[in-house]
């Protein structure tokens, strides 16, 4: 008979506050323990107060100087990118806490020295019976303990980009190279950024790793599932599943737009056009040049009101774009203020050259704002496109009854501008694909659903059938952190 007593679930994470991959780790974490289950976090920078995240310790070093650099490297973490010289800090720290990463680094080699890996199961407060991890990218994970983890626990790993089938890049855009053994790398400078071209070496040991791995791997959409089957990484999976992302519709809901204007000092006159992401102006994955186009387009035609786009996740001074005004708002760590975004807007705008399976568009559409998409990556999986123009050539569309949004090709500025031009005319129309993605996303995109689908899968991997009877929905804590905003 199948044990129903409580999982001990350990996850593992760059961070426990940060880019999307944070967020569905602590939503995940917080769904399983509201299930029964005993769900740690074990993440390589702790920013936060949550009793259940501990960072895996790394200073254990020796000489002294080595454990002083290393606790200087992770308490500079919450400033990298955000204050003017902290990224050159914690280069130097980060060389300081091992003599031997500069010249692993001048090589172009991915660095995989983070002892601490090898003790991450002992930082759950009972035996793990499973290891769930996610982005293991970022500079704190020793990549050659996956064989031993994997042989010691059961592991469940979630991409939530295509780091780990390539010999550095988070994403490859076009460049195919990671399916043959990567080398003479077109652009070394996507994130993780590399000094050198070690990419064929990356990808080598990469290979050699997984050959020595037994992993259950999941992924948000079925575009990065097919990219994993076609990789390196494929014949290490025991299972696979594509389980989409869920977002909390006890936060992210449709509300009156004046009120959601009003809170938030936006003209109740004006077309309010929104986009969320992470640093967005100099976000590779983004497309703030398209982005920028489309909006100067659709502000010089005769549009009879204000056209204002608000940019969530970057603090800039606003920009004057001819008719239009482009304003930047610093990161938002407020869910439910966060949410009043989406609802102030009257279409959420989704630029990008490439994306997995981004949240911010999740919450878009659960907030019942419409919206208008770059087709890449995962999103044509997110969103019910309105047939015809200017939909993305080769996409099924559907009918205004089931529609959602619009896809357009990436990087195709007019085909945009057309879209939002389209939604902003016709009030009844953008009501209507509003309402449809709502119910759409009470449906496909609910994080209990989310958490359900994971202990479902759980129990499978573990040979067991447990009860998912206890609650009927979960919500995460009202000030949870809305950091999807932060990235894919």
């Amino acid at each position: 008979m199948a044990s129903k007593r409580p999982l001990s679930i350990l996850q593992i994470s760059t961070r426990d506050i940060g880019g999307g991959a944070e967020k569905i780790a602590q939503d995940l974490a917080r769904g399983f323990r509201t299930f029964g289950h005993m769900a740690h976090q074990a993440v390589g920078y702790k920013r936060g107060d949550d009793p259940h995240v501990s960072e895996i310790p790394q200073g254990d070093r020796e000489p002294p100087l080595q454990c002083m650099a290393w606790d200087m490297y992770q308490a500079l973490q919450p400033y990298y990118g955000r204050v003017p010289g902290v990224k050159a800090l914690c280069r130097l720290t980060h060389d300081m806490a091992s003599p031997s990463r500069r010249k692993t680094r001048l090589r172009g080699a991915e660095d995989f020295d983070y002892p601490g890996t090898a003790s991450v199961a002992a930082l759950a407060p009972r035996r793990p019976d499973l290891l769930h991890a996610h982005n293991l990218h970022g500079g704190y994970f020793d990549l050659r303990m996956l064989p031993e983890l994997s042989r010691r626990y059961p592991m469940v790993l979630t991409l939530h980009d295509a780091w780990l089938l390539a010999g550095h890049c988070a994403h490859s855009f076009d460049c195919d190279r990671w399916e043959r053994g990567c080398g003479s790398c077109p652009d070394l400078s996507i994130y993780p950024a590399l000094e050198a071209d070690g990419t064929a070496e990356n990808w080598t040991r990469k290979r050699d790793i997984f050959s020595r791995c037994r992993l259950h791997v999941a992924t948000p959409c079925a575009w990065l599932m097919d990219k994993v089957k076609r990789s390196m990484l494929a014949p290490a999976m025991a299972s696979a599943r594509v389980i989409p992302y869920g977002v909390d519709l006890s936060v992210f809901h449709p509300g009156d737009q004046g009120a959601a204007r009003r809170k938030l000092g936006i003209d109740a006159n004006a077309y309010v056009l929104l986009f969320a992401a992470n640093g967005i102006r100099r976000n590779a994955f983004k497309d703030y040049d398209t982005l920028r186009e489309a909006v100067a387009t659709v502000a010089a035609r005769d549009m009879k009101r204000p056209v204002v786009c608000l940019a969530l996740g970057e603090d800039a001074h606003k920009e004057q774009i001819g008719e239009a005004i482009i304003r930047f708002v610093p990161f938002e760590a407020e869910a439910h203020r966060v949410a009043e975004f989406y609802r102030a807007a009257d279409v959420y705008v989704h630029a990008a050259r490439v994306d997995t399976f981004p949240n911010a568009v999740l919450e878009a559409l659960a907030c019942g704002a419409c919206v208008v998409a770059s087709a890449v990556g995962g999103v044509p999986e997110q969103i019910r496109a309105l047939r015809g123009e200017p939909i993305a050539s080769g996409l099924n569309g559907v009918g205004v009854d089931e529609a959602t949004g619009v896809l357009v090709p990436g990087g195709d500025a007019d085909a945009m501008a057309d879209a939002v031009g389209l939604l902003l005319a016709d009030d009844g129309l953008r009501r209507r694909l509003g309402e449809n993605a709502a119910n759409d996303a009470r449906k496909r995109f609910d994080v209990t659903r989310h958490v359900r689908d994971y202990l479902r899968w759980y129990d499978e991997i573990l040979g067991v059938t447990k009860s998912l009877d206890r609650p009927d929905s979960f919500r995460t804590a009202s000030s949870a952190p809305a950091s999807s905003l932060m990235g894919s």
